[in-house]
């Protein structure tokens, strides 16, 4: 998501008007649901995607149609039979686009940026679209308040991990989570560890990356971590500092500092910790760390092996796995 903003944010300061186009409402069966985002310039679509195929033509089209007019629409694509057939479906549905032009004239651009920003800090942060009177757009964080809009405390009630469409009086919100706190703290910058980091930047998780070995942190290797620091695996806590919504994946070089790690974090909040190995070498650990004063309801919070079972081998296939994992986790799933 903070891409898409600034790249709208680009647009718009080299002097192009551009629309956001977002799926509001969906029903029944259709390539993406709410939240779903695209940005179209003068030249088509420059970045994101509401699902592809024949639906987001048509609404490409209808983007550059409010590009020329320089307006703000919302239009409904009810798929009925005959509308399951012409837009390639498998079967019915119906999708609400909201179109909201953005002129490069009208300061659109800052506000973008400072969204992106939000979500760089590694804040939550929910967008807030006015899809009436207009369709302005804001964001807000607990820790800075509402930014880009005027104060809509009513809303904070309805600021949620899944997206709404609300009604305030003559006001039409449309408000959805675009960024979220807490960081996936990595432990160990291995070959699966490299394959993980960029997946799950993709997905808008903050990386931060813990090796022992400098020669595992460079730039080169994680270019889209957040972060990466020296770590003494017997000591994390001199480097790390847990809360209740940090996701911990320990896939270190070796057993033994696996061990180290997952002893230590055990004691700590985290709200999901996961250990890469097998059944077998859980089992060896589990045996260890009840020894050494871990209960067996400590032990519930490790997922090991870590990852979804699709039967993955390969670093890319673990990486996928765990990425698909902790998604899933954050949803609340």
């Amino acid at each position: 998501m903070k891409e898409l903003l600034m790249k709208a944010a680009g647009l718009l300061d080299g002097g192009e008007d551009a629309v956001l186009v977002t799926i509001i409402a969906s029903s029944g069966s259709t390539p993406r649901g709410m939240g779903a985002r695209m940005v179209v310039g003068r030249n088509g679509r420059v970045c994101g995607t509401i699902g592809g195929g024949a639906v987001e033509y048509r609404a490409e089209q209808m983007a550059l149609d409010a590009l020329r007019r320089g307006v703000s629409y919302i239009h409904s694509f009810s798929l009925t039979k005959n509308d399951v057939e012409d837009l390639g479906m498998i079967c019915g549905g119906s999708v609400t686009v909201h179109f909201r032009y953005l002129a490069a004239s009208d300061g659109d651009a800052a506000v973008l940026r400072a969204g992106a920003a939000l979500i760089e800090r590694g804040l939550d942060v929910w967008m807030l679209t006015e899809i009436s009177n207009g369709g302005t757009i804001g964001f807000y964080t607990a820790e800075e308040g509402f930014c880009g809009m005027g104060g809509m405390e009513e809303a904070l009630p309805f600021m949620m991990r899944r997206p709404v469409l609300k009604e305030f009086g003559e006001t039409n919100l449309y408000i959805e989570q675009v960024g979220s706190s807490g960081f996936v703290y990595i432990f160990g910058g291995g070959h699966v560890a490299q394959e993980l980091v960029p997946v799950l930047s993709h997905v808008d998780f903050h990386c931060v990356v813990l090796e022992d070995r400098p020669e595992f942190l460079g730039k080169d290797l994680f270019p889209t971590a957040f972060e990466t620091r020296r770590v003494d695996f017997n000591d994390i806590f001199k480097t790390v500092s847990l809360c209740e919504r940090d996701y911990v994946v320990v896939m270190t070089r070796g057993h033994g500092f696996d061990y180290a790690v997952e002893r230590q974090v055990l004691g700590a909040p985290a709200r999901y910790i996961g250990v890469i190995g097998s059944a077998r070498k859980t089992a060896g650990v589990n045996k260890m760390l009840l020894a050494d004063g871990i209960t067996p309801e400590q032990l519930e919070r490790v997922t090991t092996p870590i990852g979804l079972s699709i039967h993955a081998e390969t670093p890319a296939e673990i990486a996928i796995s765990v990425a698909a994992q902790l998604i899933a986790v954050r949803a609340g799933r």
